[in-house]
């Protein structure tokens, strides 16, 4: 009698292990909303999409670079596989870039759907975080997914720097952005013929730290091969020149606007904008 007992309890206990297992395998269970943890695929993205880059020749050949900007697909998940189909249409593309809030709560989970999507581009794809990915454990796991929070990387003669200016996420503690890096970062044009920002929240925004806001701006507008300065988090598109001949500011759309911009940069300062809708 005693071995039948321990037979059933063994049997059930295996069987609960075989279940999790199982689950966990089919990435069905998840013990918290708030877990950061990631596969591997799916880890380390951002250097990832670089070595892809790299990889990859100028599209276009010679001076000329096409890439497209959208951002803030928060809460709109369903509206990024049309906007995948419309980008790979597109001829001549060398890569894309995500303005920020790809999640809305943070969660790695909303993150790993996104770049279910966006793996599905023709091009490699980079992103520079937005206040909303970085709520509750949000900045580990986008740290974890992606990469990190300040980088750059130089393609086809074009230095692109991508800051953190979330600086409400950061109690306005007067670091967010790190104005030093990026003055290091514009300074450093060996081998630079032009240098692209992007950014989530842009210097005139609420959520941007005010105390920084002089010096990052001065930092931009001194920058003389600096073309363009990219923004998310409004959803309202705009196009601004503050000092003429200088910086140009860009506000891109949103993915629920169902609309993106496809940008051509060519010589020191010349470019061309588009609107595509999808």
């Amino acid at each position: 009698m005693a071995d039948f007992t321990f037979s059933r309890l063994a049997v059930r206990l295996a069987f609960g292990v075989l279940l999790t297992t199982a689950a966990t395998g089919c990435d069905l269970l998840e013990f918290s909303p708030n877990d950061t943890r990631a596969p591997a695929s799916e880890r380390d993205l951002t250097r990832k999409n670089l070595t892809a880059l790299a990889q990859r020749p100028v599209p276009t050949g010679g001076d000329t670079l096409r890439f497209v900007f959208t951002s803030d697909s928060q809460r709109y998940y369903d509206d990024v596989p049309p906007l995948v189909a419309s980008i790979n249409q597109q001829r001549g593309l060398a890569m894309v870039l995500v303005g920020g809030d790809i999640s809305d709560f943070g969660l790695a989970r909303e993150m790993r759907w996104v770049n279910d999507e966006f793996k599905k581009l023709n091009v490699p794809y980079f992103t520079v975080v937005g206040n909303h990915d970085l709520a509750q454990n949000g900045r580990e796991a986008y740290q974890r997914i992606f990469g990190p929070l300040n980088y750059t990387f130089t393609y086809a003669g074009t230095r692109f720097i991508l800051v953190n200016t979330n600086g409400r996420e950061y109690e306005f503690n007067g670091h967010v952005p790190d104005v030093p890096w990026l003055q290091q970062q514009l300074a450093d044009t060996v081998g630079v013929r032009r240098q692209v920002v992007m950014a989530h929240v842009p210097p005139e925004d609420g959520d941007f730290d005010a105390a920084v806001t002089p010096a990052y701006t001065s930092t931009l507008e001194q920058a003389p091969r600096l073309v363009l300065h990219l923004t998310g988090h409004n959803d309202k598109f705009s196009v601004r020149q503050p000092v003429p001949e200088r910086v140009t500011y860009i506000s891109g759309y949103s993915v629920a606007q169902r609309n993106y911009l496809l940008l051509t940069l060519w010589g020191r300062h010349q470019y061309k904008l588009e609107t595509i809708s999808y």
